[in-house]
């Protein structure tokens, strides 16, 4: 067996294949406010939040016009992007209703809060808060207890920032 990665190491950027590069900046930085950061003409786009030189990768290489693959095949389940708090997750929460865009579904993980849905190729994506690592629940034998309880999104969204 392979030692541990580094605790350091982290998911730096997601490269995604869309069909139409317009919908797709559209929704990422439209609706979910990333930053278009740089453009390759019409074929890809490099969006972040503050800055970074790309957080979201988007292009049309291979697949322009293209369809989603259908249910029951592998792929990337989702994408999740993380807030720093419940301000800022709710925020994104009103972002994506008021864009008309459906959820899939929402949960407190009881270390998180997240909702779920889908941009316009059919990728999913989640919206998610950690909460601190002291409030994560654990039994009594200190191992973690996620669970998948639901998720009160008006209280969420009361707590969004002005």
């Amino acid at each position: 067996m392979a030692p541990p990665i580094h605790p350091a190491a982290r998911i730096g950027h997601v490269h995604l294949k869309v069909a139409d590069l317009e919908r797709a900046i559209g929704f990422y930085s439209g609706v979910l406010g990333f930053e278009l950061q740089q453009r390759y003409g019409t074929a890809a786009a490099f969006l972040s939040a503050g800055g970074y030189h790309h957080h979201i990768g988007l292009n049309t290489w291979e697949s322009r016009g293209a369809t989603p693959p259908p249910p029951g095949h592998t792929g990337l389940y989702h994408t999740a992007f993380l807030y720093p708090d419940r301000a800022e997750l709710g925020d994104a929460i009103a972002r994506v209703l008021k864009a008309g865009i459906a959820l899939d579904g929402a949960a407190d993980h009881g270390v998180s809060e997240a909702v779920y849905l889908r941009d316009p190729d059919g990728n999913g994506v989640e919206l998610y808060r950690d909460r601190p690592e002291a409030e994560w629940p654990r039994d009594a034998q200190g191992n973690l207890e996620m669970r998948n309880s639901p998720l009160d999104i008006p209280a969420l969204l009361a707590e969004r920032r002005a």
